[in-house]
C-alpha cells in the first residue's frame, strides 16, 4: 500500500468537519486545503470566509496567506476584516479553524508568547481572528501537530478560549460558540468528553495506537472506550490534493 503522509490525512480529516451548505471561517495552511477539499467533494455549497474579507473565492492557485492577492480570483465578495470578523458577532459562522503554538486538555489555546510575557522566550504572531473564532463561531476545530512541548498541562498565555476551566465555564464566561469539538493531529483525531470537556482520542492513523498518541500529548487524555481508526481517504481525495488543489506541495508535504 502507498504510504499516505501525515499532512494528507489531516487535511481530509479536517475537510469532514465541513458540512454542505455551512459558512466556514478558513485560515491559511492545512485549514485552506482542507476547505478546497469539501468545496469540490462533499460539501460543494459551503461558504468560504476568509479573515482578509474575501469571500468564497475560487482560486486558480493557492494562496500563501488569506491577504494574497491570489485569494481573490473568483470570490463573490471582497468586504475587510472588519465585516469578516462582524459575521461570527452575527453568528453567521457554523466552524472556524485554528492551529496553536499551545494548547490544553481543555482546547484552550496560545499563540502569544511563550514563556514570560513582559520578557518572553519566544514572542509568538498573537491572536489576530483566533479569539474571535473561538468564542463566536458555533464550533471550531483545532489542527496542531502532536508534541509534548504543543499539548501542554498549562499554557504560558491564555490568547483564545477553548472550555476554559471545564463544564460551564464558557457558558459564565458570555461566549455564545459551543466551544472546540476536533483537534486534528498528525497521529490521529482527538475529541472532548461531553462531561468533562477534556481531550480524548477518538480515532488514530493506521499503524498508530493510542498509546503512540499519549506518547505525544504533554498531559493525561480522557479515557475513551469507543477510540477507533480512522478512515482512510479515498484515491479521488488524494488525486485532487496532489494534482488540483495543492500540485506544487505548499501545503501538503509528500509522505
Amino acid at each position: 500500500m502507498t504510504t499516505i503522509s501525515r499532512d494528507i490525512l489531516m487535511a481530509v480529516a479536517a475537510s469532514r468537519e465541513i458540512k454542505d451548505g455551512e459558512t466556514a471561517f478558513i485560515g491559511t495552511g492545512l485549514p485552506m486545503v482542507a476547505a478546497y477539499l469539501a468545496k469540490a467533494t462533499h460539501a460543494p455549497t459551503v461558504n468560504l470566509v476568509f479573515e482578509s474579507g474575501i469571500i468564497d473565492p475560487s482560486p486558480i492557485e493557492l494562496a500563501s496567506g488569506v491577504g494574497e492577492y491570489k485569494l481573490v480570483y473568483g470570490s463573490t465578495k471582497i468586504a475587510g476584516t472588519f465585516y469578516a470578523l462582524s459575521l461570527l458577532q452575527q453568528g453567521k459562522i457554523d466552524i472556524g479553524f485554528l492551529g496553536t503554538a499551545e494548547v490544553d486538555a481543555f482546547g484552550n489555546l496560545n499563540s502569544t508568547v511563550i514563556g514570560n510575557y513582559r520578557k518572553p522566550k519566544v514572542r509568538l504572531p498573537g491572536s489576530g481572528g483566533a479569539n474571535d473564532i473561538a468564542s463566536m463561531a458555533k464550533r471550531f476545530v483545532i489542527i496542531a501537530r502532536a508534541d509534548p512541548k504543543r499539548f501542554v498541562e498549562k499554557l504560558n498565555y491564555l490568547t483564545t478560549p477553548g472550555f476554559l476551566s471545564g463544564p460551564g465555564a464558557r457558558e459564565a464566561a458570555g461566549l455564545p460558540g459551543s466551544g472546540p469539538v476536533k483537534v486534528i493531529t498528525d497521529l490521529g483525531i482527538l475529541g472532548f468528553d461531553p462531561k468533562t470537556k477534556r481531550m480524548r482520542i477518538e480515532e488514530t492513523y493506521p499503524g498508530i495506537d493510542a498509546a503512540c498518541v499519549q506518547k505525544a500529548i504533554g498531559f493525561s487524555l480522557e479515557s475513551y472506550a469507543d477510540t477507533r481508526v480512522a478512515t482512510l481517504p479515498t484515491d479521488t481525495q488524494i488525486q485532487l490534493l496532489k494534482t488540483q488543489i495543492d500540485p506544487n506541495g505548499m501545503y501538503i508535504k509528500d509522505a
